[in-house]
């Protein structure tokens, strides 16, 4: 995973810059004006925190995936910004000229083809959008070596075990733990999480997220999501990536070494922190984020995962290690199950339960291409959509 040093300031295209990392990034790119150039902000819909970035920060281009959204943007904005839309836009956006780095914080598959086009416009990544390895974890890493571009972890976890793994060597590695929060259910018991409301699965007791990544936490999926990621990201087998759970999101994953030795990063759980590190490295610029005060940490406590009354960790691994286009499937069925729960059509209990149903019912592709995970992508979201007519 190499790394091409670059004159500063760093010249930053963000995809997804109105979403929860989207926003953090510009805050952090405020703190550091001398380091940034943001060159490029791309959306979904919300033209109205859009049109508030392109006033602060000035891009050269700015794209919104609505068409109606970038209407309204267009007929009240009169700055210098080009604004563009749809997936010409979005690809516009990851491979423009004056970028040399790519924060994708798309959610969900739609990440992709643009992370893929910036691998091979040249660009950097800074990757706050799991999806994209977990999919086509082999095509994008593939891809990287080629283009000699590197990825850079977004999420805390993977940030962190970067960092413990610096100046370390990769055959001393002996194991990556993944610690996870438990999220909000942790101490629920099973029969009760039938009953589980939207409004209660995205009360995060410690992360600040969007509502997708929060509802994954809550069924540790995203902790399945990130088992996956992690095995592209570093190279280890899934046998050598274990996930704890630690309540208190103060350690933010481990590296055990082959002697035994273990190397902890440890923060506060702020995203802004992971961000900026991924858009310094190698280097590591001073911020005033806040500290721990360990004095007032009374416990750091970590148990197993209970994969009994949250299986869909269980099924990442699964996926993960029967490969191809497994991986996608179990991505994709999230997404769509998650959208289901969110618009209240089914029950906490039932996101699990497709997962299992389309990884079950699929057919997997060993060696897939890019058109093969697409069309995994949406059989696995027909799948779900009809097992949810038929009644789960």
């Amino acid at each position: 995973m190499g790394f091409k040093e670059k004159a500063m300031p760093k010249r930053l295209a963000i995809l997804g810059s109105t979403g929860s990392i989207g926003t953090q990034a510009l805050e952090v790119a405020a703190v550091h004006p001398d380091k940034f150039r943001v060159v490029a902000l791309a959306a979904h819909h919300n033209d109205s925190l859009l049109a508030e970035q392109l006033e602060r920060f000035r891009p050269s281009l700015a794209v919104l995936a609505d068409g109606a959204a970038a209407d309204r943007l267009r007929s009240r904005y009169d700055g210098p910004t080009r604004i563009m839309t749809g997936e010409e836009g979005l690809n516009a956006a990851a491979t423009l000229a004056e970028a040399d780095t790519v924060l994708t914080s798309l959610v969900g598959f739609a990440g992709l083809r643009p992370t893929l086009a910036a691998i091979e416009a040249g660009k950097d990544i800074a990757l706050a959008n799991k999806e994209t390895l977990v999919a086509a974890g082999e095509l994008v890493t593939t891809a990287a070596k080629k283009h000699g571009v590197a990825i850079l972890p977004v999420d805390s976890e993977h940030s962190a075990i970067l960092q413990c793994l610096q100046g370390e060597g990769a055959e001393n590695v002996g194991r990556i733990i993944l610690t996870a929060s438990g999220g909000p259910f942790r101490t629920r018991p099973r029969e009760s999480l039938a009953a589980v409301t939207v409004a209660e699965c995205l009360r995060h007791p410690n992360w600040a997220m969007g509502r997708k990544i929060t509802v994954d936490s809550a069924t540790l999926a995203n902790k399945g999501l990130e088992v996956i990621e992690a095995r592209w990201l570093f190279g280890v087998d899934y046998d050598r990536i274990t996930v704890v759970v630690h309540p208190q999101s103060i350690i933010h994953s481990m590296v055990e070494f082959a002697d035994g030795s273990v190397k902890a990063q440890l923060g506060r759980p702020d995203m802004r922190l992971p961000i900026q590190y991924a858009l310094s490295y190698p280097g590591r610029w001073p911020a005033d984020f806040g500290r721990l005060d360990f004095t007032s940490l009374a416990d750091l406590t970590f148990e197993p995962p209970d994969t009994d009354r949250f299986p869909a960790l269980a099924m990442g691994y699964e996926a993960g290690r029967r490969g191809g286009t497994a991986p996608c499937v179990f991505n994709a069925a999230n997404e769509a199950a998650v959208l289901a729960f969110l618009a209240e059509q089914i029950s906490f209990l039932s996101i699990a339960a497709l997962i299992r149903r389309a990884l079950d019912a699929h057919e997997v592709v060993a060696a897939p291409s890019l058109d093969d995970l697409c069309a995994a992508d949406e059989w696995a979201r027909s799948f779900v959509a009809a097992t949810i007519i038929d009644g789960i």
